[in-house]
């Protein structure tokens, strides 16, 4: 089978080995590579020595660029597209898209339309998960635990990403923002000696012995 390294190997260098010299006046080209270079395993040397090659050039030449290629060239350097959410990611390239003139109207008509339908979809999977979060009381029965409901539901989209895994996504969400809690006790509210029963009963899983802890970490 033909690795990204072996392929890479073939189309962006030269017979010695050295990177074509074509590829630093040819960016679109360059930010192939670059994005390309994330994707390395192990021993992939072409790969590591590619990304250094691609971010020395893609820093030099971005500032002497024209939109909207500066600021995709820009976009990439922050943050490349196999390391970022991405909805977040269709959001930017959708505005550098339409920028350009040659782009394709009912192309960019649709993705907009997709991302407008998915996020409508996010809001009411967040607005679900807020009733949820206020219907534990958190602010009676958990005044020391942060509100991290928001951040907790971005980290699960990033782990289950698409319109198919919204039962995921909730879920996730839900045991992190009960991890945040858990968390909070330790560090900052709870005795060490009103933590030894927790955690006992924690471990053994055994519900009858939540009767010997503080009524206020019953609700946990």
């Amino acid at each position: 089978m033909t690795t990204i390294n072996q392929m890479c190997s073939k189309k962006f260098t030269s017979d010695d080995g050295k990177f074509k010299e074509t590829l630093t006046k040819d960016v679109p080209g360059l930010l192939s590579l670059y994005e390309a270079a994330h994707l390395r395993v192990h021993g992939e040397e072409i790969l590591e020595e590619a990304l250094t090659f691609t971010i020395t050039h893609l820093k030099s030449m971005g500032p002497k660029l024209d939109n909207p290629l500066k600021a995709q060239v820009s976009e990439a350097l922050i943050q490349p597209i196999h390391t970022n959410v991405p909805r977040v990611v269709a959001r930017k390239y959708i505005r550098i898209y339409e920028t350009i003139e040659s782009h394709d109207d009912l192309l960019l008509k649709f993705a907009k339309l997709d991302f407008h339908i998915l996020q409508k979809m996010h809001q009411r999977e967040l607005s679900e998960l807020t009733r949820w979060w206020k219907n534990l009381d958190h602010e009676n029965k958990y005044p020391y635990a942060r509100d991290k409901l928001v951040e907790c539901y971005f980290w699960a989209m990033g782990m289950s990403f698409g319109p198919q895994y919204g039962h995921a996504r909730r879920t996730i969400t839900k045991i992190m923002v009960i991890i945040t809690i858990t968390n909070d006790l330790y560090d900052a509210y709870a005795t060490y000696d009103e933590l030894v029963p927790y955690t006992d009963a924690v471990e053994r899983c055994d519900i009858s012995a939540m009767d010997s802890i503080s009524s206020y970490m019953r609700p946990l």
